[in-house]
């Protein structure tokens, strides 16, 4: 083969630069615009050769450029992501234990594959995901083996998704495996493109293309994602078997670097470097996850005209179907994820919801334990909100367990840290509480579960606390938090909905717990009464005819009410606790007595003399016992303790209103991708260190780089565009 013309000659022709001269000239025949048939042996010399070059990152950047230039006319991208395609394919098929050729090859492939696919993707104009040109020349000569009319999107994530569902990870194959998912992050990067809200003009042809895969080799993909997260193989690249990768200790732009400036044109890890992100162990486990909760969160839109297999027999749905509307297409891979079955129950269906076609197993003791590790990471919680959420054997499972501080101790201490957390985290670990908390004999069973410490609480030492008290503390603490701080309403909600679920079951809440509850309705009196305060003075700006006045009267009176529930809800948990479980809760009753001064300003409110009454019969009840006790010398914790404990036992309820016992649920919100989408990418682009031009991604707002440790950190105030994370219904049967 002779000289490119074309090609860019970069670097000089000094005796250092000619050992490179062979891969230099492959690159740079590859971006020109000499156009090599599918077929030729350029293919098989550009794959074959190490990619030991050591270029800047701007002349990768130009080496994109020139490709983008010249790959509607060479289709060199379509052929080169066609090459990989056949070398994982013959991967599947090579039994040879050593790294072969066939395994470099590979590697060689997808590499520069991920590379040139990412500039495209990012640097697209107007969505013309076209661009691509996934597509080959009609007048070029094409193998018998393959058609014309191949799609190649979809020939690319087939093999890719069937080496990944086929190929155990081993120290042979882990390089390969890890190239693969960075490429998969890429491929599926295009939702970057477009805005929030999923749309039938969005293209994303990659991950179509593998949401398109039959059901068998779905389960496969998600299984072995699944089990790379569980046992995160962390295998150590540094060995000579991989030498054929690297140059003495210096890394190469086209090999795995980890200078920030590699953002240009590199893909998310650094091979030669653990992962810095809190909770993680392994490049492969954290990969995988980010891989699968892309697939199992993404929703194509569709125009309701087209056929749709999954459709409840709603009115909503009905309307779904209009012509010129839309719908969501059915989702494979969270389907899956919510099917999963434990692999040691073989559950008879007694109810007629068997599921058809195959069925993913996974060990959910295994997937227990890994997620109670890592549920630092936000992606871990969030896996553990989609299975919970979605998948009712894995939280039928969970609710048995007997050791569910495996689960709860990472997520209060979460909690405990919020301010290190971002307000989105903050948000999937309450509503993983609130989803457990749906369940009686969670609620019972988390009391008789003790933590001899709590080495991270310190404001107070926690020595033999129940985790139902200090799951009680934990979310009193975050409301004290939101109450300074975010100042969120639906933050207030979900920790008080939970508080509530729990309190019919509580039984013997600590001292310090309990003082914690009644201290809760404390505080939230002073920032009413303050309100209350600011209302009244607004209203006599009003009265002097103050526009201005007016609406910040309208403004403080709907934060009124809304503190009105909260003191309310209050009200609800702690009369529940009364009336259902007194007598196992004397320290409850010690906090109301030595605290009832706060509960006075409100005794005749509309809104709470009711359950006030409630307290108001029990303090009568107890007080009376006091007055009627004598005793030596003054009253001490423990003296007035004693009398409370003696007393529980003649307690009989005489005179208390019973109230319908409150129970909270969670639904997701009608649009939960709105959410869950912008959020999931932005994880990957920080912990990833995936770096995308910013410029580029619609899918959410990204503040400028210099204003931020990342360019993609989650924002602290839970918005995404501008508009609340809002994506928990609460109902009250």
């Amino acid at each position: 083969m002779g000289a490119v013309p074309s090609t860019p000659r970069w670097g000089g022709s000094s005796s250092a630069a000619r050992p490179l001269d062979t891969a230099e000239y492959l690159i740079s025949t590859f971006i020109g615009d000499e156009s090599f048939p599918i077929s030729s042996d350029f293919w098989y010399k550009l794959l074959e050769l190490p990619l030991n070059l050591q270029w800047p990152p701007h002349r990768v950047h130009e080496a994109c450029q020139a490709l983008a230039r010249n790959n509607y006319h060479t289709r060199h991208l379509a052929k080169i992501l066609i090459h990989m395609a056949w070398c994982l394919q013959e991967s599947i098929s090579t039994s040879s234990g050593a790294p072969s050729l066939v395994y470099v090859k590979a590697v060689n492939a997808v590499y520069i594959s991920s590379v040139f696919l990412k500039y495209f993707i990012e640097n697209e104009k107007g969505d013309k995901i076209e661009d691509l040109y996934l597509s080959l020349d009609e007048s070029e000569p094409i193998p018998t083996d393959i058609t014309k009319d191949l799609n190649v999107e979809d020939f690319v994530m087939h093999s890719v998704l069937s080496f990944i569902g086929s190929i155990d990870v081993s120290p042979d194959t882990y390089l390969l495996h890890l190239e693969l998912l960075n490429f998969m992050l890429i491929a599926m990067s295009t939702q970057l493109l477009s805005g929030p809200s999923p749309g039938p003009e969005d293209v994303n042809p990659f991950i179509d293309a593998a949401m398109s895969q039959e059901s068998s080799l779905v389960i496969l993909v998600v299984r072995k994602l699944l089990l790379s997260y569980i046992t995160g193989p962390s295998i150590s690249l540094n060995s000579a078997s991989y030498s054929i990768y690297s140059e003495g200790s210096q890394p190469g732009v086209l090999q795995r670097v980890s200078s920030a400036a590699a953002n240009l044109m590199l893909l998310p890890f650094n091979f030669l470097a653990s992962s810095s992100s809190e909770g993680s162990r392994s490049l492969l486990a954290d990969c995988s996850l980010h891989v699968l909760l892309i697939l199992s969160h993404y929703r194509k839109c569709v125009v309701g005209n087209e056929p749709i297999t999954d459709i409840s027999n709603d009115t909503t749905a009905s309307e779904s179907l209009l012509k010129g509307s839309t719908h969501f297409s059915d989702n494979p891979y969270c389907k899956a994820l919510e099917h999963a079955t434990d692999v040691e129950f073989d559950r008879v269906d007694t109810e007629g919801n068997a599921h058809a076609g195959p069925v993913l197993r996974i060990p959910f003791a295994s997937l227990f334990d890994a997620l109670g590790m890592y549920l630092a990471d936000e992606a871990a919680a969030l896996l553990l909100y989609s299975l919970l959420q979605g998948n009712a054997d894995f939280l039928e499972y969970v609710l048995v367990r007997t050791d569910l501080d495996t689960l709860l101790m990472p997520i209060l201490e979460a909690l405990y840290n919020a301010p290190k957390r971002s307000s989105n985290q903050i948000y999937m670990l309450l509503i993983i509480l609130l989803i457990l908390s749906q369940d009686s004999s969670f609620n019972a069973s988390i009391h008789k579960l003790i933590v001899p410490s709590v080495p991270w609480y310190k404001e107070r030492l926690l020595h033999q606390t129940s985790l139902g008290s200090l799951m009680v503390i934990t979310l009193i603490r975050t409301v004290q938090y939101n109450l300074s701080k975010l100042r969120d309403v639906y933050l207030h909600t979900t920790c008080l909905a939970t508080l509530a679920n729990m309190a019919p079951h509580v039984h013997r809440l600590s001292a310090y717990a309990s003082q914690r509850l009644v201290s809760l309705f404390d505080m939230l009196s002073r920032k009413y009464n303050k309100l209350a305060e600011m209302r009244d003075n607004q209203m006599r700006l009003v009265k002097g005819n103050s526009i201005e006045g007016n609406g910040l009267a309208d403004d403080t009176s709907t934060e009124m009410h809304i503190y009105t529930d909260f003191l309310r809800l209050v009200l609800e948990i702690l009369n529940a606790i009364l009336t259902y479980a007194l007598p196992r809760n004397p320290e409850v009753i010690y906090a109301i007595m030595h605290r009832q001064e706060v509960f006075q300003p409100f005794r005749n409110h509309p809104r709470f003399n009711e359950l006030l009454e409630n307290i108001y019969t029990v303090l009568d009840f107890f007080n009376s016992r006091m007055d009627a006790h004598n005793v030596d010398g003054e009253w001490s914790v423990e003296k007035v303790l004693q009398v409370i404990i003696i007393n529980c036992r003649s307690w009989r309820g005489e005179g208390m209103k019973m109230f319908t016992q409150l129970r909270f649920t969670y639904e997701q919100e009608s649009h939960p991708e709105e959410f869950f989408i912008p959020y999931l990418w932005q994880l990957v682009l920080s912990r990833c260190g995936l770096g995308f031009n910013p410029d580029a991604i619609n899918l959410f707002p990204v503040d400028p780089p210099s204003e931020k440790q990342s360019d993609y950190e989650v924002s602290s105030n839970g918005h995404v565009n501008g508009e609340s994370t809002k994506h928990a219904v609460f109902v009250e049967p």
